[in-house]
């Protein structure tokens, strides 16, 4: 006895049909969705440490420049040479007679300043003597302190009030060394300074015509 077949409602089947075709486009469109948000995302992903790695490397460039700057103002700063003191008035010169003096002629140049004016490196170098008793020199140069230069000359200060650095000490040009006074074998207040081819007393050349070669006006 054969079975009997009941025959499907040919409208249900393309309803069915239809139904179907449309669920895969909507996942055909899901997964294009997604593929382009991926892509988006991707080509942000990228976008972004493209334009940090560009930032960086503003930054990294501006902080070269910078520091080439602050390497060529050091450099310029160290070749450099200032006078030993502002706002001054020169006294007695270098080499000049007089009764003052043990050897009867000056042995460097006199600023007339106040008493705790600011004294400064004239130049960068190492403090080699400082102290009272012309830091060995004699007691007649009062307070002082001698620097050596890396060209091999040397400064000395004197008549000081007061000492602000120690020996071996590194200073740059322009640094504070002490304050001027008017100690040891002084006329009034002013602070005495030399140019020396050694750190002792009896080395000294003109200082004025030594600032002068180097730049400085005096």
């Amino acid at each position: 006895m054969s079975k009997r077949t009941t025959p499907q409602n040919p409208g249900t089947s393309k309803l069915r049909k239809r139904a179907a075709v449309m669920a895969a486009g909507f996942g055909v469109s899901a997964v294009l969705g997604t593929g382009a948000a991926f892509a988006a995302d991707t080509a942000q992903t990228v976008a972004l440490p493209g334009a940090a790695a560009a930032s960086l490397d503003a930054q990294a460039a501006a902080q070269a420049k910078a520091a080439s700057s602050a390497k060529e103002a050091a450099a310029k700063k160290s070749s450099s040479w200032v006078d030993p003191v502002t706002h001054y008035s020169l006294s007695a010169g270098y080499a000049q007679g007089g009764s003052m003096w043990s050897t009867g002629k000056h042995s460097g140049q006199d600023f007339a300043v106040p008493v705790g004016t600011n004294v400064m490196a004239v130049h960068g170098g190492t403090v080699v003597k400082t102290g009272p008793n012309g830091a060995g020199d004699g007691p007649a140069y009062g307070n002082a302190v001698v620097i050596k230069h890396s060209d091999g000359t040397y400064s000395q200060y004197a008549h000081l009030s007061r000492i602000d650095v120690k020996v071996g000490q590194t200073v740059s040009t322009g640094q504070h060394i002490a304050l001027s006074g008017n100690t040891g074998n002084s006329s009034g207040p002013h602070l005495h300074f030399e140019i020396r081819t050694t750190a002792n007393y009896g080395s000294a050349v003109n200082p004025v015509a030594f600032l002068k070669s180097q730049g400085v006006t005096v």
